[in-house]
């Protein structure tokens, strides 16, 4: 994914658009460009738009997008369909599959599978419109995301009535329970406790986020955890969160000591399990669904990475149960 970084010298002082001040630095994109094809704008860490009026000493962080096809094509991409109706897909997604389509990434998506299963039409024009148009048509029915290398229960909208209806229950966090389980490097301070920060973009890692405790920074995130095992210095956590932020289980874990094993960004290679991808499965949901009365629960089982990780634990560390 191409990327811009320039920081603007002490001694600047016109005051000028960010789109007009990139246009003329060395290196730079045109305005054209710059309206077609950016996906983010930063400027000190903090979303910008191309109206910006530059200030001396700025930190300018562009990332765009090359390559955008015309069209995304559905693909015939097997599902593990937990749950169906005429309203909403319920999936266990696996491990390394992206939701939907970005730059990098534009097949073999959730989204790509959903175009197909669901019988909908290839989605065409993606060049035209706003940001925030855009990147709607590129997410057909999708109300919530997991990472790429997080497995387990998503659930996904048939029509724009059960779009809409399940964004507002994400938005306001009412009948919804999302459970997650990880297996981490490090023992928690205590048994179970609910960890509550501002996330922040890491300034020394574009791809990561930090934990912060200062209010008026980032978003606040707010995670409950317990740990239900310790076997050595590895922990088998269950993990609900209040809130969905980037990243946010990933950087709570690694702000209480006990980073995610297999975590390619938050915790470096382990020396027992030098293999490992990333320990963090989304197990159980917990959701009010369109056209009901009673809230219906989702469950999934331990995946196999899982197991295979926690049979060598068990095999060399004796368990122990915090108090």
């Amino acid at each position: 994914m191409p990327y811009f970084r320039y920081t603007v010298s002490s001694d600047y002082s016109l005051g000028e658009r960010l789109d007009k001040y990139i246009g003329k630095i060395p290196g730079g994109m045109t305005r054209s460009k710059l309206k077609s094809g950016v996906s983010e704008i930063l400027v000190n860490d903090k979303k910008e738009k191309l109206s910006y009026k530059v200030k001396a000493g700025d930190k300018i962080d562009i990332q765009w997008e090359d390559d955008i096809p015309e069209v995304i094509q559905a693909e015939n991409i097997p599902l593990n369909i937990i749950y169906e109706d005429s309203h909403v897909c319920v999936i266990n997604k696996e491990q390394g599959m992206v939701v939907h389509p970005a730059c990098g990434n534009w097949e073999h998506t959730l989204v790509n599978a959903l175009l197909y299963h669901f019988g909908w039409n290839n989605i065409e024009n993606l060049h035209e419109g706003s940001e925030s148009e855009k990147l709607t048509r590129r997410r057909p029915g999708i109300v919530h995301r997991l990472d790429k290398d997080t497995s387990g229960i998503i659930i996904t909208a048939k029509d724009d009535m059960s779009v809409e209806f399940l964004q507002k229950e994400f938005h306001n966090h009412r009948n919804i329970t999302k459970e997650y389980i990880c297996i981490c490097r490090g023992r928690p301070q205590h048994k179970q406790g609910v960890i509550k920060t501002q996330i922040i973009r890491d300034p020394k890692n574009r791809k990561a986020f930090r934990a912060v405790l200062e209010s008026g920074q980032g978003k606040t995130a707010i995670s409950h955890y317990k740990c239900i095992a310790c076997y050595g210095e590895y922990s088998l956590m269950r993990v609900r969160i209040l809130t969905g932020r980037t990243h946010q289980i990933r950087v709570h874990m690694k702000f209480i000591n006990c980073p995610i094993l297999g975590d390619p960004i938050y915790y470096k290679q382990d020396i027992v399990f030098p293999n490992a991808t990333l320990m963090l499965h989304a197990r159980m949901l917990k959701i009010m669904l369109p056209g009901k009365k009673e809230i219906s629960v989702f469950k999934t089982a331990t995946p196999e990475r899982f197991l295979k990780v926690l049979k060598k634990l068990k095999s060399e560390y004796k368990k122990t149960i915090l108090q």
